[in-house]
């Protein structure tokens, strides 16, 4: 083999190597490896509480509704958001934390990670942490990527962030065309019990348009089912979830 050869076989190892490290953790988006093999990341938390949580937003058409629902129902969730949704819309940032929610860290915006980014992540993880704790004073410890796609490189920036990934193990699939609030409550109950994180979304900005009605309609369902089988519904940071 001449060196030439020797010198390409390398370089393609090496990028096989780095697509490896950058793709191999994004399996953990399969909920039954998810939440058989990495219990914490699946949002398995204790056994009398459900996590209520919202991803994309914050959204000024949208977030107050949901926010005010929650006022009704009594409840307190966590919003995962984005950077530039937070830059966008502070007011609606604060408001959230003024209401009693926790924010998390959903990513800068809402982006698919084919191809390794390491230097990039990093950077867009801790400017999206960083805009949360300028508009609000609040330090989020939560971190889940769009799609729920967990890189190597996302969870690296993650690390260095001082932030927790965390999924989910159950979903309201309310982001498609053709949901509908029973739709939601029906497909959250299939995996709803004591420990669950609940994935939902409080805007369309990533989704079906006007999905966010489906969602909204469904949550007094969701949070009476809950407490109809005695257990409590609130945020991440209530759920004893071991923070790594």
């Amino acid at each position: 083999m001449s060196a030439r050869h020797r010198s390409g076989v390398l370089v393609r190892d090496a990028a096989l190597l780095a697509a490896a490290a950058h793709l191999a953790p994004a399996g953990t988006w399969l909920p039954g490896p998810r939440r058989t093999l990495f219990p914490a990341l699946a949002g398995r938390g204790r056994r009398d509480h459900v996590a209520l949580t919202f991803d994309d937003g914050p959204d000024p058409r949208t977030t107050p509704r949901f926010l005010q629902v929650l006022d009704e129902l009594g409840v307190r969730a966590t919003f995962f958001v984005l950077g530039d949704g937070v830059t966008r819309f502070p007011h609606t940032t604060l408001e959230i934390v003024r209401r009693g929610h926790e924010l998390a860290v959903h990513g800068w915006a809402h982006s698919r990670p084919w191809l390794p980014t390491v230097s990039r992540d990093a950077h867009e993880v801790a400017r999206a942490a960083r805009a949360i704790r300028l508009a609000t004073g609040a330090v989020p410890r939560w971190y889940r990527p769009p799609y729920g796609i967990l890189t190597g490189g996302r969870w690296l920036a993650a690390v260095r962030a001082g932030l927790t990934p965390v999924l989910w193990s159950a979903w309201g699939r309310d982001w498609t065309e053709d949901a509908t609030p029973g739709s939601v409550a029906a497909t959250v109950r299939r995996d709803l019990r004591g420990g669950a994180t609940v994935l939902l979304h409080d805007t369309d900005r990533a989704a079906a348009t006007g999905c966010w009605r489906a969602t909204l309609a469904a949550l007094p369902a969701v949070v009476a089912e809950c407490r109809a089988a005695g257990l409590e519904v609130g945020p991440l940071a209530e759920h004893g979830i071991r923070r790594r």
